[in-house]
């Protein structure tokens, strides 16, 4: 891996530290960072994260580390990583560092003396390296913003972090579209190479390749053992895996995902696309099947909370319980703009609100479609809205600029702008 050195590395390092103390002094520089970089300085600053602080944090125990690696769909695929990044980053004197969903370190492996290096800096298993606790980096950038990130020496807010670089990408769970972690490669400044963040974006990429193809495996397995089961019965009724995946149908529609409350126990259960169910559990799945009737009527209210970003969900609340469904950043964006806009919206008016193009009206109609599969109870259509006397919340971020804060929505970014002091 070459190496960026010279009088060309030096200015642009020189240059980053100046904008750097600008900013912290509140004076005004001749060179600003990159946007994704101020940005996160912002959320920094909010966060009350000290620039001089040391990058420590309470470790989790090691218990408590390998409840978590057991838990986390990456354990399945941490041969595929090491063999794309770890000798890649040994060979670099860097480090491949991987987290889980909330920014804990969960693995490393890399360099010898890096890896002793890191200690300083707490880069350690168990350590918590999220925004809010060490200020902007690549392994909490890249969890805020769901988006690969790379971050240089004076790029970071804490400045004991100025001698290194680091590239982060987020990986994705294909079954759900959850955020369920971060691969990144660490190393001293010295190490940067601009090419680093495309390696860890496309192993990451790979990663959520192979968690697809484990999980399509899977789904074949219980439709072997689910088929000949719904050939018995009468009425509607389905297979699906523990992430609510079809595996087998009988009776009605196939649908793509049944939303599913996370603590899921056989017996009877109210589920919003679906009504009055009973459910019974399957070798690596359930069995759902729908009461006669369907359900009792649409829930009455609907609580759209945007107040994590990397937690977005929708809690819908009816006579016979609740239900929360984890949403897409793209479904939280075309739910916010009918809250927003009670009285509906047409396919044109969603595209503007959504991309700032009324003539994307397909894309409009499909997003909608995959929502109403979930949220068949709740959203009505012509013109799109939310149902008649369905009594609808959205739960805001503590701050306005921290309404999902990666989106260019323009129906996101003009409340943003609106709330501005």
């Amino acid at each position: 891996m070459v190496r960026v050195v010279g009088r060309e590395a030096d200015r642009a390092t020189r240059l980053l530290h100046r904008a750097r103390e600008a900013r912290l002094s509140g004076e005004r520089a001749s060179v600003v960072p990159r946007a994704e970089i101020d940005a996160s300085w912002n959320r920094a600053a909010r966060s009350g994260v000290d620039p001089e602080q040391s990058p420590e944090s309470e470790l989790l125990g090691a218990d408590e580390i390998e409840h978590r690696r057991r838990g986390t769909v990456l354990g399945e695929v941490m041969p595929l990583l090491r063999a794309g990044l770890a000798s890649i980053a040994d060979a670099s004197q860097q480090i491949m560092v991987v987290t889980d969903g909330e920014g804990r370190v969960l693995w490393r492996q890399g360099d010898a003396g890096v890896l002793r290096r890191a200690h300083g800096i707490c880069l350690e298993e168990g350590a918590a390296w999220s925004e809010t606790a060490t200020g902007t980096n690549a392994i909490g950038t890249a969890l805020a913003t769901r988006a690969p990130v790379q971050v240089h020496s004076a790029e970071h807010f804490v400045r004991a972090l100025h001698d290194w670089t680091c590239a982060a990408a987020p990986v994705r769970d294909p079954r759900d579209g959850r955020l369920v972690g971060i691969v990144d490669v660490s190393g001293p400044a010295s190490t940067f190479h601009p090419a680093t963040l495309a390696l860890v974006d496309s192993v990451a990429r790979l990663a959520e390749a192979e968690i697809r193809t484990r999980h399509l495996a899977a789904i074949e397995r219980l439709r072997s053992v689910a088929a000949p089961i719904l050939c018995r019965l009468e009425g509607r009724a389905l297979a699906v895996d523990a992430h609510g995946r079809l595996a087998a149908v009988t009776g009605m529609p196939p649908v793509d995902r049944l939303p599913l409350p996370k603590s899921l126990r056989p017996g009877p259960v109210w589920l919003p696309s679906l009504g009055m169910c009973r459910v019974e559990p399957l070798p690596g799945g359930w069995l759902v099947r729908v009461a006669d009737g369907g359900g009792e009527g649409p829930p009455r209210r609907v609580e759209l909370d945007l107040s994590r970003p990397r937690a977005l969900a929708v809690r819908l609340t009816g006579p016979l319980g609740a239900c929360t469904q984890p949403l897409s950043p793209r479904h939280a964006e075309l739910l916010y703009a009918l809250a927003v806009h009670r009285e509906g919206r047409t396919a044109s008016e969603l595209a503007r609100d959504l991309f700032g193009d009324a003539t994307r009206t397909v894309t409009v109609r499909a997003e909608v479609s995959r929502l109403r599969r979930h949220l068949a109870e709740v959203l009505a259509h012509r013109p799109y809205r939310f149902g008649d006397g369905v009594d609808v919340e959205v739960v805001h971020p503590e701050h306005p600029a921290d309404l999902l804060p990666w989106s260019t929505a323009p129906v996101v970014t003009a409340s943003r702008a609106a709330a501005e002091p």
